[in-house]
């Protein structure tokens, strides 16, 4: 890659001035008739429209250099990433697995040097361009594995950071750490002793129970949704922090939805009641079902449960600023496509699915809706069998 041609005020007009346009159309539109490399600036357009609600910032900003579309789609986005660098502090901090940099640089924020750490060649070159632009004199560049920088320096960090890439020779998806690269379940005892803090980014489909089996001394996991989407874990230890009990966080950014703390034992020693459906039916945010909190959460917030499997709750009083959507119930209907179609004549309504029979879509096709309007259809299992209810979002 020729960084110096990328930087090129002739190659970077040609970019912003073709942003909303299609890349494959200006290849062909542009073949030939430009002295810079076609193929390279229509690369940069197209990471910049995908990386436009990712990234927002820095997709505006023209100087920055972007990557192939894979080192994209693993980076943070910068949501995510200034959620990270909330509460960090300290001297100097690494990053064994820099990528992108996005999250290196909202972390660094609250240090005086970060160190940056990337074995892919090309990518390095991009990330120290773009960091030493972005944050002049900040940053130490290592090209090479982080695990080996980490063996080799007598420094200690405040804070180590690792976002272990979970794809394997093949392209398929990792999900357990010790198979992700670096595997850092392995080299733990070597970041314990280099540094007072770890933070751990990890795949959203690692199951919790699993991080703690592989990492006992881990002492919090944060569950990261960003509009009720899960998007990572966070695995966290600090230097003199006792393993006793362990802490789950969810938070959903972007939304108004209240943080859901918690400690383990608390959702072991919970008692949630089973109960027909009453007045609202409501379904925990995504994160909270992915930390486990099913039975806290009715305990919690003075609910019943459907089922002890149905993870949807009811009650006739709804507290407010519960973290989850809320759902008024009209009545119980049959799903017969005909009594369906008399009273959706439009064939427009929203079909969820928890613990039901069938799934939502075969649900939609079975009944010959399709989803929108205010309306909502929700089947599920109840104690007394299978149902579908009529309700309406409490916003």
């Amino acid at each position: 890659m020729n960084l110096s041609e990328l930087n090129s005020a002739e190659f970077r007009q040609f970019v912003q001035d073709h942003l909303s346009e299609d890349p494959a159309l200006l290849l062909f539109k542009y073949q030939g008739k430009v002295a810079f490399d076609l193929k390279m600036a229509v690369q940069q357009i197209s990471a910049r429209q995908k990386a436009a609600k990712k990234l927002p910032t820095w997709s505006a900003n023209p100087n920055l250099i972007f990557p192939a579309s894979i080192s994209l789609e693993q980076s943070s986005s910068e949501e995510t990433a200034k959620f990270k660098a909330e509460g960090q502090t300290g001297k100097v901090l690494v990053d064994l697995t820099g990528g992108f940099g996005v999250d290196l640089y909202h972390l660094s924020q609250g240090f005086d040097k970060g160190i940056y750490c990337e074995r892919q060649p090309e990518l390095f070159q991009i990330t120290k361009h773009n960091l030493e632009l972005l944050r002049p004199g900040k940053f130490e560049f290592k090209e090479g594995d982080g695990l080996d920088f980490l063996e080799k320096t007598e420094q200690h960090f405040d804070l180590i950071y690792a976002d272990p890439a979970r794809r394997g020779s093949g392209n398929q998806k990792l999900y357990k750490l010790q198979d992700c690269e670096p595997d850092v379940v392995s080299a733990w005892s070597q970041l314990r002793s280099k540094s007072d803090n770890i933070l751990i980014k990890a795949s959203p489909m690692l199951d919790l129970t699993q991080a703690w089996s592989e990492l006992p001394e881990i002492q919090k996991i944060t569950v990261v949704s960003v509009k009720n989407e899960v998007k990572e874990l966070l695995l966290s230890w600090s230097k003199g922090k006792t393993e006793e009990s362990r802490q789950i966080q969810v938070v959903d950014l972007g939304s108004s939805y209240p943080t859901f703390s918690f400690d383990t034992k608390e959702e072991e020693k919970a008692l949630a009641t089973l109960g027909e459906a009453e007045k609202y039916l409501v379904e925990p945010l995504s994160g909270i079902l992915k930390a486990g909190a099913f039975s806290l959460f009715a305990e919690r917030f003075g609910l019943k449960k459907l089922e002890k499997n149905s993870h949807l709750y009811t009650g006739n009083k709804i507290p407010p600023g519960i973290p989850g959507r809320v759902f008024e119930i009209f009545t119980e209907v049959s799903p017969k496509k005909q009594e369906i179609k008399s009273q959706f004549p439009s064939g427009k309504v929203n079909v969820i699915c928890r613990n039901y029979s069938i799934g939502a879509e075969e649900l939609k096709k079975k009944l010959g809706l399709k989803d929108g309007g205010e309306d909502f259809l929700i089947g599920t299992k109840t104690g007394s069998g299978f149902k579908v209810f009529w309700c309406r979002r409490v916003k």
